[in-house]
């Protein structure tokens, strides 16, 4: 099953996964799906989430102490599967998917039917056997392209991906910002150089207006940060509410 790009800019949400509860989580997707989103990124909560910014941090500590793990982040990828022909995305970081092993990483995503992953802190100068093992399932291997890259890397991630290429539109962590970039634009047009491939651009997209923005250069946007941010305006709405 490919990654869908038919409609521009396409939507790719990032949800953290068991944030509040795994039950809550595949009602999120499914609910997002629903509304709209193309794509899905199941972000494995990680105690290290160095690439993280403060939204995405405390949506991860709230996850691990409900004993979330990558399985059962697998395990909620099939179940979503069975209710959705969306695309899926495993998002996690090096460490819990070396802890499984690579092999049976592939093989559960396969099982699984979930498209791919992209491993945050994995440089693609270490990401051969990564590669060969997800090669060897078809499933899709997507890297991060940094404004800070110079050509040849961007040349390297290019090579490398398959499904989709994510713009890291700003360096430092993720989170919701007012403004995208100047250099967004210019990242977007070097990586194409290098590819055919779809260019999904995320980290720090936060309203309707940014969204359209993206569109007008890339396939894709990425919102993480933003939607947490929303969930968690609604909980607490609901929680007032039930108090009164």
């Amino acid at each position: 099953m490919s990654l869908s790009f038919q409609k521009r800019p396409a939507l790719v949400a990032y949800v953290t996964c068991g944030d509040p509860d795994l039950a809550t989580t595949r009602a999120i997707v499914l609910a997002a799906v629903e509304a709209g989103a193309h794509i899905i990124e199941l972000g494995v909560p990680f105690s290290d989430p160095v690439a993280d910014g403060p939204v995405i941090q405390r949506a991860s500590e709230r996850a691990l102490r409900h004993g979330t793990s990558l399985e059962q982040v697998l395990k909620l990828g099939k179940e979503v599967r069975s209710k959705s022909q969306a695309g899926l995305i495993i998002f996690s970081y090096l460490n819990p998917i070396l802890r499984l092993g690579l092999t049976k990483f592939s093989a559960a995503l396969e099982d699984a039917g979930i498209n791919g992953a992209l491993i945050t802190d994995l440089p693609v100068e270490e990401a051969g056997n990564y590669v060969r093992e997800m090669r060897k399932r078809r499933l899709d291997t997507v890297f991060l392209a940094a404004p800070t890259s110079p050509d040849e890397r961007l040349k390297q991630i290019a090579k490398a991906s398959t499904g989709f290429v994510y713009a890291v539109s700003r360096t430092g962590v993720t989170g919701a910002r007012k403004q995208l970039p100047e250099d967004t634009r210019d990242l977007v047009r070097r990586v194409r150089r290098h590819t055919k491939l779809p260019i999904a651009v995320g980290f720090g997209i936060s309203s309707a207006e940014q969204f359209a923005a993206v569109g007008e250069f890339a396939e894709a946007a990425v919102v993480g940060s933003a939607i947490r941010q929303l969930l968690a305006g609604t909980s607490q709405l609901s929680a007032k509410q039930g108090q009164r």
